[in-house]
């Protein structure tokens, strides 16, 4: 029965519709081609000011404090429906929270508000961490969700490093638990190098999941950030993990969905509009490990064409469904998609930044709720606080540097 099951998911989640054929089809892979040779002729925007994005972070803070869980977490397996995706209890559930949780914890940290509400907020947030972490683990044989909640408490983990300079003891805390998430992320590897979140082959112990070129991203820069305050990721996991990564690059710096995909590299789910929301993350990763082939430029078109062309990964946000919408792509994108686009600008010059920054920032402020939250697919009760979290460190990036 449990075979069956994980071949529905596989046929839900990645099944995924193929492009039509003819001269149509052939224009509009042509219209894909960028020119990475120059930098964009970019689009008028009127970009927010500096007022409207701090109102913007503060309302989203204040969302924040009152949504957190009453022991400092955040997210829940609540808010049920027959939509959900596949998450075995309670490990599912456990990785989930911890990686909302140290979300929440960055951009907590990297707004620094000067509300005491957010102080306390966030001091019961880092508190939940360092307890729960130690305890994430793979939830079964097939669903290795864990590897998001690993990648993101090592970025909160860099944070709160630097937060607390003057506290010794805890400093030596967060390394260790730093270096039990590289020990995790190399237990969890793939055996092909990189990272996946299913493994719907064999279920072994060194896990067979095909590698999915945003889970390597991810990790990755998770990785870059530790290495620069000093605490250095194992090199065979960090090489074996961009060789993977640069299988699934291609020639327009965009990237497959996951290796299981290299035979279809003209899939819908494949092309730019279906990889905006992870060339972002991909592209930053490779540049943080310093492939030169990265340039500027390359940076400045995927911007461009994330702002011009954001309707395909607007129309999927919202939708219950993953990978239902045009170029098959997930709603679960856009937030995420959207963060590395903020880290992916700070790869520029700063006199070259702003035009990007108010394209980001006007994005953003269009699509806050009213109750200042920012969300982008109904995962259980997880998305509110992860989809602010990541909104909140885009925004960040949008500020004007003092």
């Amino acid at each position: 029965m449990k075979r069956i099951l994980s071949t529905l998911i596989v046929c839900t989640m990645f099944s995924l519709p193929c492009q039509a054929d003819g001269p149509q089809a052939a224009s509009r892979i042509l219209a894909d081609a960028l020119d990475f040779s120059q930098d964009p002729t970019l689009p008028e925007v009127e970009a927010p000011t500096a007022a409207a994005i701090r109102d913007a972070v503060n309302r989203g803070i204040d969302f924040l404090i009152t949504d957190q869980n009453t022991n400092g977490s955040w997210g829940s397996p609540t808010r049920t429906k027959s939509l959900n995706i596949y998450a075995p209890v309670p490990g599912a559930h456990h990785a989930f929270r911890t990686a909302t949780t140290a979300l929440c914890i960055s951009a907590l940290i990297e707004t620094r508000s000067s509300n005491p509400a957010a102080t306390k907020s966030l001091e019961r947030g880092e508190a939940w961490l360092l307890e729960n972490l130690p305890a994430l683990r793979r939830a079964t044989g097939d669903a290795i969700y864990n590897v998001w909640g690993h990648a993101y408490s090592i970025q909160a983990l860099v944070r709160m490093y630097g937060r607390h300079a003057d506290d010794k003891a805890l400093r030596k805390r967060i390394v260790e638990l730093i270096e039990m998430q590289y020990d995790k992320l190399t237990r969890y590897e793939s055996v092909d190098g990189g990272w996946g979140y299913y493994d719907f082959r064999y279920e072994a112990q060194k896990p067979t999941s095909s590698s999915i070129s945003f889970v390597n991203g991810t990790v990755l820069i998770a990785f870059a950030e530790a290495k620069e305050i000093g605490i250095e990721p194992p090199k065979r996991v960090v090489q074996r993990a961009m060789d993977a990564l640069l299988r699934q690059q291609k020639p327009d710096f965009t990237y497959l969905y996951g290796e299981y995909l290299r035979y279809q590299p003209m899939r819908g789910i494949n092309r730019p509009g279906g990889s905006l929301g992870r060339s972002q993350c991909c592209n930053c990763a490779l540049r943080y490990w310093g492939d030169t082939k990265i340039t500027d430029k390359v940076v400045k078109n995927w911007l461009y064409r994330l702002y011009v062309r954001n309707g395909w990964l607007d129309i999927g946000r919202k939708r219950p469904v993953p990978h239902e919408s045009w170029m098959q792509v997930a709603g679960y994108f856009y937030y995420y998609g959207h963060y590395y686009a903020g880290l992916s600008l700070k790869l520029l010059p700063e006199e070259q930044q702003a035009p990007y920054q108010g394209m980001l920032a006007k994005l953003m402020l269009d699509r806050q709720e009213k109750d200042g939250s920012w969300w982008d697919y109904p995962l259980y009760d997880y998305h509110q606080p992860y989809g602010t979290a990541f909104a909140l460190m885009t925004l960040d990036r949008c500020l004007p540097v003092k």
